[in-house]
Parts: structure tokens; C-alpha cells; sequence
């Protein structure tokens, strides 16, 4: 057929769309135009015949939408399904492209939870050939996993393999969760986590074998059931290093390994000696460095000998990054998560290094980085396809502890502020014994390097008078910077300038010194109880802060810089099974302020499965705070304070040295120390019976540790004249000396605990009973905690 431009061409029916437009589809001929016209979506018809003086277009134009409205629902808002389909405002009503809007609709409560929502549309006709599309929703019932079961696991049972997956069970808290939604992509996910697992635990022969899904109609919800065949736990026979670089011997290379013979096989070890090997190749110059794992498997001794071949790769560079799909977080955000860029050697591990922690930066909902072939064969092009989602919150929380009582919190947090991945955070806390003010800022590539950097202020308050006669309160600011050495191992260098406030209550519900100010009709043999005094009544009896506390009574500046170090290898930061996680904390007071002062203390904790997911845990600290300068005394404020915290079964202060020149006050006279150490043994348990994602464990714990070492004054007499006792004429004085009970007897108990990772957050329950303690210790067997911390 000749093109249609060859002969006039007629339009009927359009009246939005330019008659010269139309013409302009029929230039390649009758046939193509009709198509291409149909496939712009403006016209629900187009129709062709031949005329006396040539072709004749009759069209029928689709109306246009004045907008799309949603009636319905409730569990999505509006704005979210509007953004999902096609059918737009101001566009051109199809009535395919609203069809197809339905399945959208449908998948998108699908993947929500809901199978059973259903949709449909319906038009209203407005003047000027234009519509309003309304689609109405019924959402139906939520539908979501009724069971997960395994079949075929020997050495892990089904709530261990359940407690790894992101998916759950419906239960008796499904009303407020949505991880027991059903999701092809996320089981996806779970089965990578399962499998992963396996290999970390030494079965290098695992593998899924089946996922079966199906609908129970009756019961509304989908069962799960996944078949899997674990072969044998395989150990480490052997590990090599073949090192094919010219200039670079094996030996070299050898002391990066992370495995070693002996040990049960480890697939995250073997990615983590591919990723040091390929850094450390490149850092001696081998750009293109290719470092290949390979085990050479003994199926009858259960065993695999792993060899890691280095060698050179191909030479491709990266032409050209492209970062999509971000609307929100800047681009330099995710591009300086890649330790390569445009211009560089290509390199699989460093990628794949990239992804994992775009993937863990929690700024988006997907991460998926691809390669296509650039300009030339020794080119590439990678593709960074992201979507962002929420970042910020706005909590309201509340907890309660024996320390300090109820306590609510509001915060503001953002975790990707303006986009420029900063961290944010204002909270301000009120209760019954605490509360305060906290503002953190935190920059985690300062400078364009890898170096954190923040900012904390903060002013807090603390009634202390339920353990001790004092309140504090702090105010003050942090300077702290994060450098991070290997992937395990931190410096955080700092600095700190806080002032601290200590007050003694002196009214007649607490006259905590009276002794030194007098309160008219409460210190007894005084004012108006003049004519009541006797030996055994006097300005002590109703509680009096000991001499040292007073003496600490009012500001006290402190400035000081230090660094802590810190080594981590968890398997889970918010729930951990396996790793240790190290803190040694330096610090030194006396860069101006009134505090001088050197103190150093550490904290080591070790987790390791007991049996399936039975977790043992043994935690060890130590302390030590030493003066310097004309006094090289330690001041109250700055002393270790310590009780639960060390030894449980014990009052906060409840351990260490005090003031026993009452001994009918001396509970609340602690004194702190300057030194302590302690250790903890403890195994975490699910309870059983109840509901994995209900977050609730139990815990058995032994404790021992100690605190001892008074630094400060106990002569407060004068000129440092003879000691002065209580007692003497007038009778309402107190003595010039503190008598300091300061033994570094070994404090030792045993316990029981409930954790609830709540929705307020992580809640603790402790009942432990002291095995050891010392004379005047002060024990305490219950203790809850939780909520918010403060």
C-alpha cells in the first residue's frame, strides 16, 4: 500500500488533539498509523475509510480525567495507591490502562496482607469531555501466614529456622504487626537468610529444596512449608593461600585469612577473606586482582580443604554510575558508599561491598546495583537502583525501673536528615526521679572520609534520694568522632565539657542537713522541738548526708579528651546469638574544670549458642579512676557508683564503699570507689509456648564482682585538727569525721530474668538472690527496667 501522505488526508471527531498531529501518524502508511494512534491512549477509536478525494480519519477521543479518587479504604491511604497506577489526573481516560489500575490495586493489598480486597471503577461524567475515575476498594479481612513448617532439618529445629526469617506467624499480636503479611519477595529473602545461616554453622551442603505455599480458604491465610536437606557439618582440614601475582608470594598474603584448620566451616569467614585479600591486592597494586575461593570437599571425614586463588582479572574500567529511583537521599549519599568510582578498575567484591551497606544504611526499601556493557569492551556501566522510604519518627514512649521510677519520653529522630544521611535526634524526658533534655547530631562521612563525627548536649536531672541524700544535676556537651580501622575494630576519640550540680534536700520530708541548717519544727532540739531533745534524738536520727557528700555540695567542672576502642563481631547487633563485642574506654579530666583524673575501664562480652537457640553469654568489666594534681582526691560526682549494674541483687549504690558513722543511716551514705571488676555468666532462652516474634525470653545469670578504693577526705575538722564526734554540746551537730567501711570483699548472686523486646522498647525483669555480700551492703532482689533509657 502507497503511504498515506501520498493522498489528502480528512479528520473527523478530534477536539482536543491537533488535526496536523493526527496526520503526522499515517506518513508510513494506513495501517501503522491506526495502531500508533491507538496505542497514545487519547482515543478509544479509530477508524479508516477511503473518501471521493482521499483518506478519511474518523477518531472518538478519550475523555479526560479531572482526577482519581479512592473510596474504600483505610488501611492504605489514598496518596499511597495513587502513586501505584497508571490513570493519572489530567491525563487520558483508558478504559484498559483502569482495568489493568484494578490489578494494581489488588496486588498492592495483596502484598499487605489482605488477598481477599477486591476493586472496581466507575466514572462521572463532568461538562468539557472530562471524568472523574473513582475506584472503590473492599479491603476484606487481613490474610496472612497461618503456619511456617519445616521438614528435613536434623540439627536446628523449626523455631530456631522460624526465628531467622522476616516473616511470621499470625498470633495474638498479628492486630498491630505486619510481619505475618504474605510476600513472595520477602520469603525470598528468608531463604537467603536461612541458607546463609547453614553455611556460617558449617553445612556447606545445604540447600532448599522445595517452598511450598498454599491458601487455606477456611482459615484465611497461607501455610508455608519448606523442605530442606542439610547434609553434613563440615570442618576446616586445610586453608591455602595460591597467590598467582607476579611480585606478590602467598605468604604474603597468608596472615589475612580468616579461617583457619580446625575450625567448623564458615561461609561468612570465606566472604570476609575474599573482601581483606582483594583490598590488600590492591593496595600492593594489583587493581584487577580476582580472588577465587575453592574447596576441595571430603564427604567421608566431613571435612573441606579451602584454597584461594589469586590472580589477575580482566581489565575493565567503570565508565559511568547511574543512581536511580532515589527522590529524596543525594546522590553523593549512596555513591560514597562505593570504594571505587567512574574511572576505576572494575571489581565484583567492592560492589557487592557497596550494596551490603547501602542495604544496611536503612534509608531504603530496595537496593539493587547491575552491570550493562559500556562503550567498549573494556567498559562497564553499573546501574544503582534504589527506593527510598520514612526515615524519620516521632515516638512517645514510657517505661519504668526500680532506679528511677516511671519515666515517659518524646523524641524526634531522623536517620536521613535533608536526604544528606545525617542523624538527628531531640528527646526530653520526664518522671517520678529523672529528667532531661538530649540533642545528638551525628555526620558519619566527615570531611568526604569515613570518619563520624557528632555532637551531643544535654541537661539531666537526678533524685538520687531513694538510694543516697544528693541529687545531681548535669549539664554539657560531647564532641565524639568515629574512625573506623577494619570492619571489626573502631577509635572514637572525644571530648567532653559537663558541669555537675550536687544538691543535698533539706525541707521537712527529706531534711537531709538539718545537722549544718536547722529546720524549725523538724530538727529535733531545735526551735520548736528545743524542749524535746535527748541523746538518742537529735538532727541524725531523721537522716543526715554524710560529711563527704556535703563537702561535694555544689559545682564541679569537668573537662576532659579521650578515646575508646571498640572490636565487634556480632552476628546481630540488636539480637545477638555468636560474637564478641570489646569496649576499653580512656579517659583524662584536668584540661582546665576542677576534675583531675585518669580513668580507664573496659567491657567484654562473649555470645555463643548453647544448644539450637539457647545463647550463653559471659560479660566481664573492670574499672579503675585515678587522681592527679595537688589532692589526687577523687570527688563524689566522679567516682564509680555502682549496684545492679555490676552485681545484680544488689540497690543502685548498693555496693562498695560508705559511711557508716551512723550505722543507722549508712544505707544511704554510698561513697563510691575507684576501682571494680566483675564478671557475669548467663544463658538466654525462648520461652516456649508463646509466640516467637512476642519478643519474650528468659534468662538464668550468676554474678560476681567487686568496687572498693575511697579516694576522698574523711577529716573535715578545721585546720585538720582532732576528729570532733556527733553528739556533742549542742546537740543537734554533727561530727568532723566520717568513719569509710571500705572492703573489696567479693559480692556474688545467682538470678532468674523475663526480657520483653516490647513495643515501648526492651523491658527486663530480674529477681536475683545474694550469695556473698558485704556488712553493710544494702541488696535489692527485685529489679525492673525498661522502656525508655535514660
Amino acid at each position: 500500500m502507497a503511504p498515506a501522505s501520498a493522498e489528502p488526508i480528512t479528520v473527523e471527531g478530534n477536539h482536543r488533539v491537533d488535526t496536523d498531529t493526527i496526520r503526522s501518524y499515517f506518513t508510513s502508511g494506513t495501517a501503522e498509523g491506526v495502531k500508533s494512534l491507538k496505542d497514545t491512549g487519547l482515543f478509544s477509536s479509530v477508524r479508516t475509510r477511503q473518501g471521493p478525494s482521499g483518506l478519511i480519519v474518523t477518531v472518538t477521543e478519550n475523555s479526560v480525567i479531572n482526577r482519581v479518587a479512592f473510596e474504600g479504604n483505610s488501611k492504605i491511604k489514598s496518596e499511597q495507591l495513587a502513586v501505584e497506577v497508571s490513570s493519572k489526573s489530567r491525563g487520558a481516560f483508558d478504559p484498559a490502562v483502569a482495568q489493568a489500575d484494578i490489578g494494581r490495586i489488588q496486588e498492592i493489598y495483596r502484598r499487605a496482607g489482605r488477598a481477599d480486597a477486591t476493586a472496581s471503577y466507575r466514572t462521572v461524567d463532568l461538562p468539557n469531555g472530562k471524568l472523574d475515575l473513582v475506584f472503590t476498594v473492599d479491603e476484606g479481612s487481613k490474610t496472612g501466614v497461618k503456619s511456617i513448617e519445616f521438614t528435613g532439618n536434623q540439627a536446628f529445629s523449626a523455631r530456631k529456622l522460624r526465628g531467622l526469617m522476616q516473616t511470621t506467624e499470625m498470633n495474638l499480636i498479628s492486630f498491630f504487626k505486619t510481619s505475618d503479611v504474605y510476600d513472595p519477595d520477602k520469603i525470598a529473602t528468608d531463604e537467603e537468610l536461612i541458607r546463609r545461616f547453614y553455611l556460617r554453622n558449617g553445612y556447606a551442603d545445604f540447600r532448599i529444596v522445595n517452598t511450598d505455599v498454599k491458601f487455606n480458604a477456611e482459615e484465611k491465610g497461607y501455610d508455608i512449608s519448606i523442605a530442606v536437606e542439610e547434609g553434613q557439618q563440615y570442618k576446616v582440614a586445610a586453608v591455602s593461600v595460591d597467590s598467582r601475582l607476579r611480585g606478590v608470594t602467598s605468604e604474603q598474603l597468608t596472615p589475612f585469612l580468616r579461617t583457619e584448620a580446625g575450625d567448623v566451616y564458615n561461609g561468612d569467614d570465606v566472604e570476609k577473606t575474599v573482601d581483606v585479600l582483594t583490598r590488600e591486592t590492591g593496595r600492593l597494586g594489583y587493581a584487577f586482582a580476582q580472588v577465587r575461593p575453592r574447596g576441595d570437599r571430603n564427604a567421608a571425614a566431613h571435612s573441606v580443604s579451602i584454597q584461594y586463588v589469586v590472580d589477575e582479572g580482566p581489565r575493565v574500567y567503570i565508565e559511568r554510575i547511574n543512581v536511580r529511583g532515589n527522590t529524596r537521599t543525594r546522590d553523593y549519599v549512596i555513591r560514597r558508599e562505593f570504594d571505587i568510582g567512574e574511572g576505576d578498575p572494575y571489581n565484583k567484591v567492592l560492589i557487592d561491598r557497596a550494596e551490603r551497606r547501602l542495604n544496611g544504611l536503612g534509608f531504603f526499601k530496595k537496593v539493587r546495583i547491575t552491570n550493562e556493557p559500556g562503550s567498549s569492551a573494556d567498559r562497564v556501566i553499573i546501574d544503582v537502583d534504589v527506593e527510598d522510604q520514612p526515615t524519620g519518627s516521632f515516638s512517645i514512649s514510657g517505661g519504668y525501673s526500680t532506679t528511677d521510677g516511671f519515666i515517659a519520653e518524646v523524641a524526634v529522630t531522623e536517620t536521613n536528615f535533608l536526604g544528606r544521611g545525617d542523624y538527628v535526634r531531640v528527646a526530653a524526658q520526664e518522671g517520678q526521679n529523672a529528667r532531661g533534655i538530649d540533642l545528638s547530631f551525628t555526620e558519619p562521612y566527615l570531611f568526604d572520609t569515613r570518619i563520624a563525627g557528632g555532637i551531643d548536649l544535654f541537661a539531666k536531672e537526678n533524685d538520687n534520694t531513694q538510694y543516697a541524700e544528693y541529687s545531681t544535676f548535669v549539664t554539657g556537651g560531647t564532641v565524639r568522632f568515629g574512625i573506623p580501622v577494619t570492619d571489626e575494630f573502631s577509635v572514637s576519640p572525644h571530648y567532653s565539657i559537663y558541669n555537675t550540680k550536687i544538691s543535698i534536700p533539706n525541707k521537712s520530708g527529706s531534711p537531709y542537713n538539718d545537722c549544718t541548717y536547722p529546720i524549725n519544727g523538724t530538727t529535733p532540739g531545735y526551735g520548736a522541738l528545743a524542749g524535746t531533745l535527748s541523746v538518742n534524738n537529735n538532727c541524725l536520727t531523721n537522716g543526715e548526708a554524710s560529711l563527704a557528700i556535703k563537702q561535694s555540695v555544689g559545682d564541679t567542672l569537668t573537662s576532659l579528651a579521650g578515646v575508646n576502642l571498640n572490636y565487634n563481631t556480632l552476628d546481630n547487633l540488636s539480637n545477638p546469638s555468636r560474637g564478641l563485642t570489646v569496649e576499653l574506654r580512656n579517659d583524662v579530666a584536668g584540661l582546665g574544670g576542677d576534675s583531675q583524673f585518669f580513668r580507664t575501664a573496659g567491657d567484654l562480652r562473649y555470645f555463643h549458642p548453647i544448644y539450637d537457640d539457647i545463647v550463653g553469654i559471659v560479660h566481664v568489666q573492670g574499672g579503675n579512676i585515678t587522681g592527679f594534681g595537688s589532692e589526687k582526691q577523687i570527688r563524689i560526682a566522679d567516682e564509680f557508683q555502682l549496684g545492679p549494674q555490676l552485681v545484680r541483687g544488689f540497690a543502685p549504690g548498693g555496693i562498695g564503699p560508705r559511711d557508716i558513722s551512723d550505722p543507722a543511716n549508712y544505707k544511704y551514705n554510698p561513697l563510691g570507689g575507684s576501682h571494680y571488676y566483675g564478671a557475669s555468666l548467663e544463658a538466654q532462652f525462648p520461652l516456649y509456648g508463646l509466640p516467637r516474634d512476642l519478643g519474650l525470653k528468659g534468662a538464668v545469670f550468676a554474678d560476681a564482682g567487686s568496687l572498693f578504693g575511697y579516694n576522698g577526705k574523711t577529716n573535715f575538722t578545721a585546720n585538720g585538727g582532732a576528729c570532733v564526734p556527733s553528739n556533742t554540746s549542742p546537740l543537734y551537730t554533727q561530727g568532723t569525721c566520717v568513719t569509710v567501711r571500705d572492703s573489696d570483699a567479693i559480692r556474688s548472686s545467682v538470678g532468674a530474668s523475663i526480657i520483653w523486646n516490647s513495643p515501648l522498647g526492651p523491658l527486663r525483669f530480674d529477681y536475683a538472690y545474694a550469695l556473698s555480700k558485704d556488712k553493710y551492703d544494702v541488696t535489692q532482689a527485685f529489679r525492673f527496667s525498661g522502656g525508655t533509657k535514660f
